[in-house]
């Protein structure tokens, strides 16, 4: 199952008024499990950067003045999404501006079910807590000390670390991990078998259950698999 975290940065919080997309990252996950892949792309939104977005996320006038324009890198960015599930924090607000840009462009938007919105679960699974990203890396024991201000692609970065652990930990297949007794930590790979028992559980069979399985093995004849395996 191929899903791709993912986040942006605005100018503002609403398309129809002007607000464009200035940034976009994003994580590849496969079976619930970073490849490696990303994208992660810088754009000029043709217009000037407010104060108060600039306080959040840096990207200024002079920055983002030789950057390409959402239609130029529009192409890519789907081809790099394709049919994978969005994760995103928040979906409401990116897939918003996401859909405002490809209109504009005259593309094809993309399906808002496409998206899963680690906001409404982290809402569901700690009804009344804070859940913004910052919030839930703390509760998570995640490191975020390098998010000084927003950035898309490692924001999208965190929270596929913050994803994993809202949908049952960083191991979701059950592959736990093991605690030895010099305290490390022994993570079960492909190569993992159990130990053998150092002593054969008991049996729980009686003496008067036992005798009369063995008065009716004997009326099976000799040639009965029982009486071959020495039961």
């Amino acid at each position: 199952m191929r899903e791709i975290v993912l986040d942006t940065e605005t100018t503002g919080f609403e398309p129809f008024e002007g607000d464009r997309i200035v940034e976009i990252g994003a994580v590849e996950l496969l079976n619930h499990v970073p490849t490696g892949r990303t994208y992660h792309q810088y754009i000029n939104p043709q217009r000037e950067m407010p104060a108060g977005a600039f306080a959040v996320h840096g990207l200024g006038d002079e920055f983002l003045a030789d950057k390409p324009l959402f239609a130029d890198i529009a192409q890519a960015f789907v081809d790099f999404v394709g049919d994978a599930k969005m994760v995103i924090h928040n979906a409401a607000f990116d897939m918003k501006f996401l859909n405002a840009e490809l209109g504009w462009i005259k593309r094809p938007l993309l399906p808002l079910d496409q998206a899963i919105d680690t906001l409404a679960i982290a809402r569901r699974k700690f009804p009344g807590s804070p859940a913004s990203l910052d919030a839930l890396c703390r509760r998570f024991g995640i490191d975020n000390s390098s998010r000084t201000l927003h950035g898309a692609l490692l924001d999208s970065e965190i929270l596929a670390e913050v994803y994993l652990e809202l949908i049952g930990g960083r191991q979701p297949d059950f592959g736990l991990a093991t605690s030895t007794t010099s305290g490390q930590s022994n993570t079960q790979g492909e190569g993992w078998r159990p130990r053998p028992r150092p002593a054969s559980l008991p049996t729980r069979l009686t003496e008067t259950e036992a005798a009369a399985h063995r008065e009716f093995i004997e009326t099976l004849g000799d040639n009965t698999v029982w009486k071959k395996l020495g039961v």
